[in-house]
């Protein structure tokens, strides 16, 4: 039986990696899409050049499909949607802000777009609205999140369209992409796992805080200012915690939120944050994309193979 997503994204496998910022350069676009993966480049905080540039290196690295990530509340959105149309990106993931103004543009330049969801209510709208599939993004992820669980949401989201699902928030291993699929969803988008790889462009410190991580070890904050995010504390969330607790709005805490989550990434895991989902409890290793990629496939395969009939 053929994968409905496999016909949007032009990929081997339904698996997308997340656009996680500070995280998602090249480098790793690149990796997950040599591993039959659709690579996706996350342009928040990106000017024009930079995006030419992120895009460019991509493609010196791989021929495979590839997306980038657009952050809709971003100032130079305009600038961004003339970037990705003047490269032909074949695929768009979108957060931040309402995608209705740029499905239209979007798909005139040639693009798959995909809008993340975090209710069953929002995917029909984006139905509604025209686009390819949906990302549904449970509570458990790392970064900004909604309310949510993931398995509760994917089955919701699952019913409530008709073009493909992606579950995002929990899966890192087979038996989280056999879940997937029985909760209705055709594919799978991963985050925190692939922080967790040989090729993901950050600090070693970064990682190893990854794969330390229990299930438990990560919160949520700023929900209350409109802008929900899950992390490990650190002197960083900390920081991110007195701006809130000092008056600061949501305008306040992004510019700031973003500078700490590069600082992380950098290697400064103290002062800096670490956005990572609760999945980190079963990440135990850094491993090269194409084995997490090859094995989690295959896993799901031999699950869904092994699973009893009630």
């Amino acid at each position: 039986m053929s994968n409905p997503l496999l016909e949007v994204i032009g990929t081997k496998y339904p698996i997308l990696q997340g656009a996680m910022g500070g995280v998602a350069y090249h480098q790793l676009v690149a990796a997950v899409s040599e591993a039959g993966g659709l690579g996706i480049i996350a342009s928040a905080g990106m000017d024009k050049e930079t995006l030419h540039e992120e895009i460019r290196k991509t493609r010196e690295l791989t021929d495979k499909p590839f997306g980038v990530n657009l952050m809709l509340m971003s100032p130079n959105i305009a600038d961004m949607i003339e970037v990705i149309a003047e490269e032909k990106v074949p695929v768009i993931t979108t957060g931040a802000g309402n995608p209705k103004p740029v499905i239209e543009p979007l798909h005139q330049a040639g693009c798959k777009v995909i809008p993340v969801v975090a209710t069953a209510r929002q995917a029909a709208k984006m139905e509604a609205a025209g686009v390819d599939a949906v990302v549904c993004e449970g509570n458990e992820a790392g970064g900004h999140i909604g309310t949510v669980a993931t398995m509760t949401l994917t089955r919701a989201v699952s019913k409530a369209v008709k073009i493909p699902v992606v579950t995002a928030g929990g899966v890192a291993d087979g038996h989280g992409l056999a879940a997937a699929f029985a909760l209705g969803a055709s594919g799978a988008q991963l985050g925190t796992v692939l922080v967790a790889s040989e090729e993901a462009p950050i600090a070693d410190s970064y990682k190893e805080a990854t794969v330390s991580a229990q299930e438990n070890s990560t919160f949520e904050m700023a929900r209350e200012i409109g802008s929900p995010i899950r992390l490990l504390q650190t002197k960083g969330s900390d920081h991110l915690q007195e701006i809130i607790d000092n008056g600061g709005g949501r305008e306040d805490f992004e510019p700031v939120s973003l500078e700490l989550l590069v600082k992380g990434a950098k290697g400064d895991t103290e002062n800096g944050t670490v956005t990572i989902g609760q999945i980190a409890g079963v990440v135990e290793e850094v491993r090269p994309v194409k084995e997490i990629l090859d094995s989690m496939v295959e896993e799901a395969d031999q699950v869904i193979s092994s699973l009893s009939i009630l």
